[in-house]
């Protein structure tokens, strides 16, 4: 896979391991994650979701053997409960990838993948590599 984590999300510590259809992502509760006492942020939590969400689609464009240029133009999260002080994962599932367009939608989850703690839904334009 060519998707490599960018510097915000080593500034998350966020770590990247191979997953069944995409990659799973995780990182650990600490100061930088921090939110309200005793819980994560909302934004570290999205932006989990977003890195998730790219490297799924970057999974599914590598496995089709295009090369394209990547451009978030829509976002939406929905926080279900708060992220507590564990390990916090995050992976994404391409809906659609078209020749202009791609919708892909991530999940946040803690203790078990089936009781998300957020979800997120992307859209995505898709660019000819310069």
């Amino acid at each position: 896979m060519s998707f490599t984590l960018p510097p915000y999300a080593e500034a998350l510590g966020i770590s990247m391991e191979p997953g069944a259809e995409a990659p799973v992502l995780w990182f650990d509760y600490t100061e930088r994650v921090s939110g309200r006492p005793g819980f994560l942020h909302g934004g570290a939590m999205s932006g989990l979701m977003e890195m998730a969400a790219i490297a799924a689609l970057q999974a599914e464009l590598d496995r089709r053997g295009e090369q394209v240029r990547l451009k978030p133009v829509n976002v939406a999260v929905e926080f279900m409960r708060g992220g507590t002080e564990q390990r916090t994962f995050a992976s994404g599932t391409v809906t659609r990838a078209g020749r202009r367009v791609a919708l892909v939608n991530a999940t946040c989850w803690q203790d078990d993948p089936a009781k998300p703690i957020a979800l997120a839904q992307l859209k995505v334009l898709l660019s000819a590599s310069e």
